[in-house]
Protein backbone atom coordinates (compact mmCIF):
# COMPACT_ATOMS: atom_id res chain seq x y z
CA UNK A 1 0.00 0.00 0.00
CA UNK A 2 2.59 2.19 0.96
CA UNK A 3 4.87 1.62 -2.69
CA UNK A 4 1.50 2.37 -4.10
CA UNK A 5 0.98 5.44 -2.45
CA UNK A 6 4.26 6.50 -3.28
CA UNK A 7 4.07 5.89 -6.63
CA UNK A 8 0.78 7.71 -6.90
CA UNK A 9 2.25 10.56 -5.17
CA UNK A 10 5.56 10.27 -7.19
CA UNK A 11 3.04 10.58 -10.32
CA UNK A 12 0.92 13.36 -9.18
CA UNK A 13 4.37 15.97 -8.36
CA UNK A 14 5.88 15.08 -11.90
CA UNK A 15 2.52 16.06 -13.68
CA UNK A 16 2.19 19.47 -11.37
CA UNK A 17 5.95 19.96 -12.58
CA UNK A 18 5.27 19.67 -16.39
CA UNK A 19 2.37 22.12 -15.62
CA UNK A 20 4.65 24.54 -13.73
CA UNK A 21 7.11 23.92 -16.22
CA UNK A 22 5.05 25.03 -18.78
CA UNK A 23 3.40 27.76 -17.05
CA UNK A 24 6.53 29.08 -16.15
CA UNK A 25 7.10 32.60 -16.53
CA UNK A 26 8.52 36.07 -15.39
CA UNK A 27 7.08 39.62 -15.18
CA UNK A 28 9.25 42.37 -14.67
CA UNK A 29 8.72 46.52 -14.51
CA UNK A 30 11.39 49.29 -15.38
CA UNK A 31 10.41 53.09 -15.99
CA UNK A 32 11.69 56.49 -16.54
CA UNK A 33 10.98 59.38 -15.18
CA UNK A 34 12.00 62.87 -17.33
CA UNK A 35 12.00 66.25 -16.51
CA UNK A 36 12.45 69.42 -18.91
CA UNK A 37 13.20 73.26 -19.25
CA UNK A 38 11.77 74.05 -22.93
CA UNK A 39 12.62 77.94 -24.39
CA UNK A 40 10.82 78.14 -27.82
CA UNK A 41 11.20 81.35 -29.74
CA UNK A 42 8.09 83.33 -31.07
CA UNK A 43 6.15 81.48 -28.70
CA UNK A 44 4.44 82.15 -25.43
CA UNK A 45 6.55 79.68 -23.49
CA UNK A 46 4.51 80.43 -20.19
CA UNK A 47 5.67 77.64 -17.38
CA UNK A 48 8.69 75.69 -18.98
CA UNK A 49 9.16 73.26 -16.66
CA UNK A 50 7.52 69.94 -17.70
CA UNK A 51 7.79 66.53 -16.07
CA UNK A 52 6.22 62.66 -17.67
CA UNK A 53 7.32 59.20 -16.28
CA UNK A 54 6.77 55.99 -17.94
CA UNK A 55 6.29 52.38 -16.53
CA UNK A 56 6.87 49.56 -19.00
CA UNK A 57 5.63 45.98 -17.65
CA UNK A 58 7.29 42.58 -19.26
CA UNK A 59 6.07 39.51 -19.47
CA UNK A 60 8.03 36.49 -20.32
CA UNK A 61 8.20 32.57 -20.57
CA UNK A 62 8.25 29.20 -22.87
CA UNK A 63 6.16 26.92 -24.19
CA UNK A 64 6.81 22.93 -24.10
CA UNK A 65 8.23 23.19 -27.46
CA UNK A 66 10.58 26.20 -27.14
CA UNK A 67 8.46 29.12 -27.95
CA UNK A 68 9.11 31.92 -26.33
CA UNK A 69 6.45 34.75 -25.56
CA UNK A 70 7.16 37.92 -24.47
CA UNK A 71 4.45 40.21 -23.64
CA UNK A 72 5.21 44.53 -23.07
CA UNK A 73 2.68 46.82 -21.57
CA UNK A 74 3.80 50.83 -21.66
CA UNK A 75 1.92 53.60 -20.02
CA UNK A 76 3.75 56.74 -21.06
CA UNK A 77 3.76 60.39 -20.52
CA UNK A 78 1.16 60.53 -17.83
CA UNK A 79 -1.46 58.41 -20.02
CA UNK A 80 -2.52 55.18 -18.01
CA UNK A 81 -1.47 52.65 -20.78
CA UNK A 82 -0.10 53.75 -24.18
CA UNK A 83 0.90 50.73 -26.10
CA UNK A 84 1.42 47.14 -25.73
CA UNK A 85 2.40 44.18 -27.62
CA UNK A 86 2.53 40.19 -27.29
CA UNK A 87 5.33 38.56 -29.23
CA UNK A 88 5.78 34.90 -29.87
CA UNK A 89 8.88 33.81 -30.89
CA UNK A 90 9.68 30.22 -32.31
CA UNK A 91 12.69 27.81 -32.76
CA UNK A 92 13.09 28.22 -36.68
CA UNK A 93 9.96 30.47 -38.01
CA UNK A 94 10.59 33.16 -36.76
CA UNK A 95 8.66 35.54 -34.61
CA UNK A 96 4.75 36.33 -34.93
CA UNK A 97 3.62 39.91 -32.82
CA UNK A 98 0.41 41.49 -31.83
CA UNK A 99 0.86 45.35 -31.40
CA UNK A 100 -1.42 47.18 -29.69
CA UNK A 101 -0.42 50.48 -32.38
CA UNK A 102 3.05 50.82 -30.90
CA UNK A 103 4.29 52.50 -34.08
CA UNK A 104 7.24 49.36 -34.24
CA UNK A 105 6.08 47.31 -36.63
CA UNK A 106 5.96 47.33 -40.18
CA UNK A 107 7.69 50.87 -41.90
CA UNK A 108 6.80 52.25 -38.58
CA UNK A 109 9.51 51.12 -36.92
CA UNK A 110 12.03 52.71 -39.76
CA UNK A 111 10.12 56.38 -39.97
CA UNK A 112 13.24 57.81 -38.61
CA UNK A 113 16.13 55.90 -37.66
CA UNK A 114 19.00 58.16 -37.90
CA UNK A 115 21.99 58.06 -34.92
CA UNK A 116 21.40 61.06 -32.17
CA UNK A 117 22.66 61.98 -28.94
CA UNK A 118 18.82 62.10 -27.84
CA UNK A 119 15.88 63.22 -30.23
CA UNK A 120 15.09 63.59 -33.52
CA UNK A 121 15.25 66.75 -35.54
CA UNK A 122 11.36 67.09 -35.23
CA UNK A 123 11.35 65.30 -31.56
CA UNK A 124 12.77 68.66 -29.27
CA UNK A 125 10.14 71.28 -27.86
CA UNK A 126 9.09 72.92 -30.84
CA UNK A 127 5.69 70.73 -32.39
CA UNK A 128 7.05 70.21 -35.96
CA UNK A 129 3.94 68.65 -36.66
CA UNK A 130 5.83 66.86 -39.67
CA UNK A 131 3.96 64.07 -41.79
CA UNK A 132 5.99 60.52 -41.36
CA UNK A 133 6.08 57.24 -42.86
CA UNK A 134 3.65 55.06 -40.18
CA UNK A 135 2.49 52.30 -42.28
CA UNK A 136 0.07 50.12 -40.11
CA UNK A 137 2.41 50.77 -37.36
CA UNK A 138 -0.14 53.33 -35.60
CA UNK A 139 -2.79 50.22 -35.84
CA UNK A 140 -3.36 47.48 -34.09
CA UNK A 141 -1.73 44.74 -36.09
CA UNK A 142 0.03 41.66 -36.56
CA UNK A 143 3.41 41.11 -37.76
CA UNK A 144 5.86 38.53 -39.01
CA UNK A 145 9.43 38.77 -38.66
CA UNK A 146 11.63 36.14 -40.52
CA UNK A 147 14.59 34.33 -38.53
CA UNK A 148 17.75 35.92 -39.03
CA UNK A 149 19.27 34.89 -42.53
CA UNK A 150 23.00 34.67 -42.82
CA UNK A 151 24.34 35.22 -45.48
CA UNK A 152 28.05 35.16 -44.18
CA UNK A 153 28.81 38.89 -44.82
CA UNK A 154 25.79 40.12 -43.31
CA UNK A 155 22.12 38.97 -42.06
CA UNK A 156 18.93 39.81 -43.30
CA UNK A 157 15.33 39.77 -41.58
CA UNK A 158 12.34 40.18 -43.81
CA UNK A 159 9.03 41.62 -41.90
CA UNK A 160 5.58 41.72 -43.22
CA UNK A 161 2.78 43.37 -41.04
CA UNK A 162 -0.80 43.83 -41.84
CA UNK A 163 -3.51 45.29 -40.28
CA UNK A 164 -7.40 44.67 -41.55
CA UNK A 165 -8.43 48.32 -41.14
CA UNK A 166 -5.26 51.08 -40.76
CA UNK A 167 -7.61 53.93 -39.48
CA UNK A 168 -5.37 54.07 -36.25
CA UNK A 169 -5.67 54.09 -32.57
CA UNK A 170 -6.02 51.04 -30.07
CA UNK A 171 -8.63 49.02 -29.23
CA UNK A 172 -9.26 46.80 -26.20
CA UNK A 173 -9.97 43.21 -25.73
CA UNK A 174 -13.31 42.25 -26.77
CA UNK A 175 -13.85 44.89 -28.83
CA UNK A 176 -13.66 46.61 -32.24
CA UNK A 177 -12.40 49.55 -33.70
CA UNK A 178 -15.70 50.63 -35.01
CA UNK A 179 -15.90 53.31 -37.95
CA UNK A 180 -13.04 56.29 -38.31
CA UNK A 181 -14.49 58.33 -40.50
CA UNK A 182 -11.22 57.09 -42.55
CA UNK A 183 -10.90 56.34 -45.97
CA UNK A 184 -8.01 53.68 -45.17
CA UNK A 185 -8.64 50.16 -44.98
CA UNK A 186 -6.89 47.11 -44.70
CA UNK A 187 -2.85 47.44 -44.54
CA UNK A 188 0.29 45.79 -45.24
CA UNK A 189 3.72 47.00 -44.98
CA UNK A 190 6.93 44.76 -46.12
CA UNK A 191 10.34 45.63 -44.77
CA UNK A 192 13.58 44.15 -45.60
CA UNK A 193 16.44 44.78 -42.83
CA UNK A 194 20.02 43.89 -43.58
CA UNK A 195 22.50 44.22 -40.74
CA UNK A 196 26.10 43.95 -42.10
CA UNK A 197 29.91 43.18 -40.20
CA UNK A 198 31.02 45.80 -38.21
CA UNK A 199 27.11 47.23 -37.41
CA UNK A 200 26.07 48.88 -40.73
CA UNK A 201 22.53 48.61 -41.74
CA UNK A 202 20.70 49.09 -44.73
CA UNK A 203 16.69 49.18 -44.34
CA UNK A 204 13.80 49.05 -47.07
CA UNK A 205 10.48 49.11 -46.65
CA UNK A 206 6.82 49.72 -48.52
CA UNK A 207 3.41 50.05 -47.12
CA UNK A 208 0.13 50.33 -48.90
CA UNK A 209 -3.51 50.78 -47.60
CA UNK A 210 -6.50 50.35 -49.77
CA UNK A 211 -9.05 53.39 -49.81
CA UNK A 212 -12.04 53.60 -49.64
CA UNK A 213 -13.87 55.87 -52.00
CA UNK A 214 -17.27 56.23 -51.01
CA UNK A 215 -15.86 57.23 -47.37
CA UNK A 216 -14.98 60.60 -48.68
CA UNK A 217 -17.98 62.08 -49.13
CA UNK A 218 -17.29 63.06 -52.62
CA UNK A 219 -13.51 64.34 -52.46
CA UNK A 220 -12.54 61.02 -54.05
CA UNK A 221 -14.92 59.07 -56.18
CA UNK A 222 -11.89 56.35 -57.35
CA UNK A 223 -11.74 53.73 -54.51
CA UNK A 224 -8.52 52.43 -56.42
CA UNK A 225 -5.92 54.78 -55.43
CA UNK A 226 -4.23 53.13 -52.68
CA UNK A 227 -2.50 55.24 -49.82
CA UNK A 228 1.02 54.16 -50.55
CA UNK A 229 4.13 55.24 -47.90
CA UNK A 230 7.88 53.89 -48.38
CA UNK A 231 11.42 54.20 -46.29
CA UNK A 232 14.53 53.67 -47.24
CA UNK A 233 18.02 54.28 -45.94
CA UNK A 234 21.45 53.37 -44.47
CA UNK A 235 23.58 53.93 -41.48
CA UNK A 236 27.48 53.02 -41.28
CA UNK A 237 29.20 52.58 -37.83
CA UNK A 238 33.23 53.41 -37.64
CA UNK A 239 34.45 52.94 -34.39
CA UNK A 240 32.41 55.64 -32.26
CA UNK A 241 31.03 57.16 -35.15
CA UNK A 242 27.84 56.71 -36.82
CA UNK A 243 26.14 58.48 -39.88
CA UNK A 244 23.33 57.96 -41.62
CA UNK A 245 21.04 58.41 -44.04
CA UNK A 246 17.40 58.35 -45.21
CA UNK A 247 14.52 59.10 -47.26
CA UNK A 248 10.83 58.37 -46.71
CA UNK A 249 7.96 59.11 -49.05
CA UNK A 250 4.18 58.96 -48.99
CA UNK A 251 1.25 59.37 -51.39
CA UNK A 252 -2.34 59.87 -50.11
CA UNK A 253 -3.82 58.66 -53.21
CA UNK A 254 -6.12 61.76 -53.55
CA UNK A 255 -7.74 63.14 -56.37
CA UNK A 256 -6.17 65.36 -59.24
CA UNK A 257 -8.10 68.81 -57.18
CA UNK A 258 -6.64 71.59 -56.23
CA UNK A 259 -6.81 71.76 -52.73
CA UNK A 260 -5.98 67.50 -51.71
CA UNK A 261 -2.44 66.95 -50.66
CA UNK A 262 -0.37 64.68 -53.18
CA UNK A 263 1.89 63.62 -50.85
CA UNK A 264 5.02 64.13 -48.56
CA UNK A 265 8.83 63.36 -48.78
CA UNK A 266 11.22 63.30 -45.91
CA UNK A 267 14.88 63.39 -46.14
CA UNK A 268 16.78 63.19 -43.21
CA UNK A 269 20.42 62.75 -42.36
CA UNK A 270 22.34 62.42 -38.79
CA UNK A 271 25.93 62.09 -37.74
CA UNK A 272 26.72 60.81 -34.00
CA UNK A 273 29.79 60.78 -32.06
CA UNK A 274 30.28 58.65 -28.52
CA UNK A 275 33.26 60.40 -26.94
CA UNK A 276 33.54 58.39 -24.11
CA UNK A 277 31.56 55.95 -21.97
CA UNK A 278 28.96 59.03 -20.89
CA UNK A 279 29.22 61.79 -23.00
CA UNK A 280 27.49 61.67 -26.86
CA UNK A 281 26.79 64.23 -29.34
CA UNK A 282 24.89 64.79 -32.44
CA UNK A 283 24.06 66.92 -35.62
CA UNK A 284 21.08 66.00 -37.75
CA UNK A 285 19.00 67.88 -40.44
CA UNK A 286 15.65 66.71 -41.47
CA UNK A 287 13.71 68.37 -45.11
CA UNK A 288 9.97 67.17 -45.13
CA UNK A 289 8.49 68.27 -48.49
CA UNK A 290 3.92 68.92 -48.75
CA UNK A 291 3.12 68.78 -52.02
CA UNK A 292 0.18 69.46 -53.76
CA UNK A 293 -1.94 67.42 -56.65
CA UNK A 294 -2.84 70.99 -58.60
CA UNK A 295 1.10 71.40 -60.34
CA UNK A 296 4.66 70.88 -58.96
CA UNK A 297 5.33 73.92 -57.56
CA UNK A 298 2.13 75.34 -57.23
CA UNK A 299 1.33 75.00 -53.13
CA UNK A 300 4.07 72.90 -52.16
CA UNK A 301 5.92 73.92 -48.92
CA UNK A 302 9.17 72.44 -47.50
CA UNK A 303 10.18 72.62 -43.60
CA UNK A 304 13.94 72.42 -42.44
CA UNK A 305 14.69 72.08 -39.20
CA UNK A 306 18.80 71.31 -37.99
CA UNK A 307 19.93 69.85 -34.33
CA UNK A 308 22.84 69.70 -32.53
CA UNK A 309 22.57 67.50 -29.18
CA UNK A 310 24.57 66.76 -26.51
CA UNK A 311 23.60 63.40 -23.83
CA UNK A 312 26.08 63.31 -20.31
CA UNK A 313 24.93 59.73 -18.86
CA UNK A 314 25.75 59.48 -14.91
CA UNK A 315 24.61 56.22 -13.97
CA UNK A 316 20.65 56.16 -14.16
CA UNK A 317 20.58 59.90 -14.89
CA UNK A 318 21.53 61.57 -17.59
CA UNK A 319 21.54 64.90 -18.74
CA UNK A 320 20.34 66.01 -21.83
CA UNK A 321 20.30 69.20 -24.19
CA UNK A 322 18.60 70.11 -27.83
CA UNK A 323 19.71 73.37 -30.32
CA UNK A 324 17.16 73.07 -32.70
CA UNK A 325 15.93 75.32 -34.97
CA UNK A 326 13.01 74.84 -37.57
CA UNK A 327 11.86 76.67 -40.95
CA UNK A 328 7.83 76.36 -41.82
CA UNK A 329 6.93 74.64 -39.22
CA UNK A 330 3.41 73.03 -39.60
CA UNK A 331 4.10 73.60 -43.39
CA UNK A 332 3.12 77.13 -43.17
CA UNK A 333 5.69 79.62 -44.55
CA UNK A 334 6.55 83.28 -42.76
CA UNK A 335 8.61 83.99 -40.47
CA UNK A 336 6.41 83.40 -37.47
CA UNK A 337 7.01 79.59 -38.15
CA UNK A 338 10.36 79.98 -38.08
CA UNK A 339 11.14 78.91 -34.58
CA UNK A 340 14.51 77.97 -32.72
CA UNK A 341 14.34 76.38 -29.31
CA UNK A 342 16.51 74.96 -26.49
CA UNK A 343 15.55 71.90 -24.78
CA UNK A 344 17.12 70.51 -21.56
CA UNK A 345 16.09 67.49 -20.19
CA UNK A 346 16.91 65.61 -16.74
CA UNK A 347 16.81 61.73 -17.30
CA UNK A 348 16.18 58.80 -14.71
CA UNK A 349 16.27 55.55 -15.46
CA UNK A 350 14.73 52.82 -12.91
Amino acid sequence: MNKITKVGLSALCGSLATVASAQAGALSASGSAVATWSSNSKDVTGNPIGMASAVTFTGSGELDNGTTFTATFTGADQLGYTSGSIVMTTPSFGSISISGATGGNGIGGYDDKMPTAWEEVWGTSLGTKIDLAKGVGSSSNIQWASPAMDLGFATTTLKVAHSPRNTGGLINDKAVGGDKASPKMEGTDVVLDISALGGQNIFLGYSTSARDGAALAGTNGDNNSDHEEGVAGVIFTIGPVKAGAQVTGEFLGNEQTGTDVFGYKNVMWGVSFNVNDNLSISYGEMESKKGLVSGETAGTVVMEGESIQLAYTMGGATLKIAETSVDNIGYSTGTANSKDATTVALSLAF
